[in-house]
């Protein structure tokens, strides 16, 4: 009998329908000679320390660190019988065929069971991208040797017991600290939520510190033969701030009055040049998370949930949990079919037809940058939206809009930058004129606008020549305040999760944040931001995110290298060798086992404050609302300017 060993029921039930396995039986779909069975997630889990002593029961600092001998693992007794149905069948399996997520996670599913099973039969593996009968077929002819991705479960092996020897260790070690300073609560650690924890806390600290300070700008209303468009007065470098703001009142006053007075303006240079702009590519999940938060308002969790439906139940998009935006360009080939299904799905599409070309090959195709999974894209099982309920129709037509985006022309317009001199004064007057919509055409605001949303256009300056003169019509002081940086959103916080080799100044460290799109997982990143709301280091104030009091105290009590995104980068950096077989995983963990006691030891006897305790989620904590502190202005604090005072030349 070949056995199929899937991730999820649902993933099952799709690949049992195409292999013909229809008949129900105990944990399973059965066909001729072919079975399907299916874990609910993971079906084992590392023990707890309590597994390998019964005193770790109790949490002493003299027990720290905990470094097991030998691992072990444990059936979850949630899923208990489903681990009963895979293990009988493993018993009975012929070969067995890998068919869980085609990522490190997913292998390890799988690998684990084989292992604790002691599976001993020959082993395939099915690497799937999408759930619809089309690519289920096409993944089922190019079956690979179950050798091909053993190297992956050893790399997520590392990495899971990596996770245990901090969570474990620390944890315990902060949450016995700070009982001995009086909190009574779980202080819990993590390899990637203490980074995710403490880059929250840096920005609430630098918001609460900034300091506001007073710039001023002057828009000018002129007129060339009775067409109005505004232009921006261009204060002298020497009293202008590194982003080129005015710091000097009584100048700005100045030349508000003598611009008022002169009331003409004369051109002194035109310049007018083509932009052309390449449609952006195919979501991963950490963009879309990015832009459902900023376009939707969803959270991250509730974008990654909205993905997996439309991945497994409604089978119309590719795999979700991907980490990179390009295609493989054997994927090009499929562009007609997809195409003609999304136009059968959505009659509102029409208008785009007679711009789509099914050849055109934009800079998304391309195989050197496909990493295990390619980008988010729409399927031949297409459906019209509007058969989808409301919050997965609007996601589902963002990651439509992104892929037809790729059979559209560029976005090309002429941007004209006009230098006029006013009474001695400089000012600077920038017109857009769209001369190819292109690929904008796809954005579903394109298709139906919200009303009352529509982004203001930019302004078309009139034709204008060197030498000419153009009317003042009118001219607006503004006294305006530079803003502190906005709280993290829970889309701006998985963003910075992904780039956050940003904060790092070693070269090789940078490189590794980059090359691993930087801390925790396209998976993973959207439940450790759900689990410190959770467990109240953080608070949401809207769609504001905050760090309660209690985190700031552990951050500062932590180990630096714990909370450094830097220690993440060496660490992938080791699990890519475990991954390419230049180092062992026993190497690896020894490494980390001697790593944690050293951490262990230094900690042990320091005096842990806690300024509070954790607060839960959704009530209070909000530490960058108390009163600013003297200081000087961040240098990236201006972003929007803040209710600015508008006032007349002379009033």
């Amino acid at each position: 009998m070949r056995l199929f060993l899937c991730e999820k029921p649902s993933q099952a039930k799709d690949i049992a329908k195409v292999l013909g396995a229809s008949r129900r039986g105990d944990g399973c779909w059965v066909g001729s000679g072919v079975t399907v069975t299916w874990c609910i997630g993971h079906l084992l889990e590392t023990a707890p320390p309590d597994a390998y002593d019964a005193r770790y029961k109790r949490w002493v600092l003299a027990d720290l660190p905990i470094v097991p001998e030998k691992w072990k693992m444990q059936v979850k007794p949630k899923t208990a019988s489903q681990y009963k149905a895979v293990k009988r069948l493993l018993g009975e399996a012929a070969e067995l065929v890998i068919a869980t997520d085609a990522d490190r996670e997913g292998e390890m599913i799988a690998r684990e069971l084989v292992e604790h099973c002691r599976y001993r039969g020959p082993i395939r593996r099915l690497w799937l991208s999408a759930l619809d009968d089309a690519s289920i077929r096409k993944a089922l002819a190019a079956l690979k040797p179950g050798a091909e991705t053993f190297s992956l479960y050893h790399s997520a092996l590392g990495r899971s017991r990596a996770d245990w020897l901090i969570g474990m260790n620390m944890s315990r070690l902060f949450t016995l600290l700070g009982r001995q300073s009086g909190y009574q609560g779980v202080l819990p650690v993590g390899r990637v939520q203490t980074p995710t924890l403490r880059l929250v806390v840096d920005r609430d600290r630098s918001i609460a510190d900034f300091v506001p300070v007073p710039f001023w700008a002057i828009d000018v209303q002129l007129d060339s033969a009775g067409t109005l468009f505004t232009a921006q007065w261009r204060a002298p470098d020497d009293v202008c701030d590194d982003q080129g703001r005015c710091l000097k009142h009584e100048l700005a006053q100045q030349a508000a009055a003598a611009m008022q007075a002169a009331g003409t303006a004369q051109v002194i240079e035109v310049k007018t040049e083509r932009v052309r702009e390449a449609a952006p590519l195919p979501f991963d999940l950490g963009t879309l998370q990015e832009v459902c938060s900023k376009k939707l308002g969803l959270g991250a969790q509730e974008t990654l949930d909205i993905a997996q439906s439309l991945y497994e139940t409604h089978k119309v998009i590719t795999y979700p949990r991907s980490d990179c935006g390009y295609l493989p360009l054997s994927q090009h080939s499929e562009a007609p079919a997809i195409l003609a299904a999304l136009g059968r799905a959505d009659p509102s599409l029409a208008p785009l037809q007679p711009h789509l070309q099914a050849q055109r090959r934009s800079r998304a195709w391309n195989d050197a940058k496909v990493s295990a999974h390619h980008g988010i894209i729409p399927t031949a099982a297409a459906l019209d939206p509007n058969r989808l309920p409301g919050k997965a129709k609007a996601v589902y037509t963002l990651i439509r809009a992104r892929y037809l985006a790729q059979f559209l022309p560029n976005h090309e317009y002429d941007r004209t930058q006009a230098d006029f001199d006013c009474a001695g004064q400089a000012l600077r007057a920038v017109g857009k004129q769209i001369v190819e919509p292109g690929w904008r055409r796809a954005l579903p605001e394109a298709l139906t606008p919200p009303k009352g949303r529509e982004a203001p256009a930019a302004q078309v300056l009139p034709a204008l020549s060197k030498g000419q003169w153009c009317e003042v019509r009118d001219l607006q002081l503004k006294d305006l305040w530079t803003q502190p940086p906005k709280p993290f959103t829970e889309g701006d916080l998985i963003k910075a999760m992904k780039n956050v080799a940003k904060l790092v100044e070693d070269p090789r460290l940078k490189q590794k944040l980059k090359e691993t799109t930087g801390i925790g997982t396209e998976a993973t990143r959207a439940g450790i931001i759900q689990g410190l709301l959770d467990r109240g280091y953080l608070v949401k104030n809207g769609k504001a995110l905050n760090a309660t009091p209690a985190a700031f105290s552990l951050i500062d009590a932590v180990p630096r290298a714990i909370a450094d995104p830097g220690t993440t980068a060496i660490w992938e950096q080791a699990l890519d060798m475990v991954q390419s077989g230049e180092m062992s995983l026993e190497t690896f963990v020894a490494k980390q086992s001697a790593w944690m006691s050293k951490q262990v030891e230094r900690c042990a006897g320091m005096q842990l404050r806690i300024s509070g305790p954790a607060t839960p989620a959704g009530r209070g904590g909000s530490p960058w609302k108390k009163k600013r502190k003297a200081g000087t202005a961040a240098k990236d604090g201006v972003k929007r300017v803040r209710k600015p005072r508008v006032k007349k030349a002379g009033s």
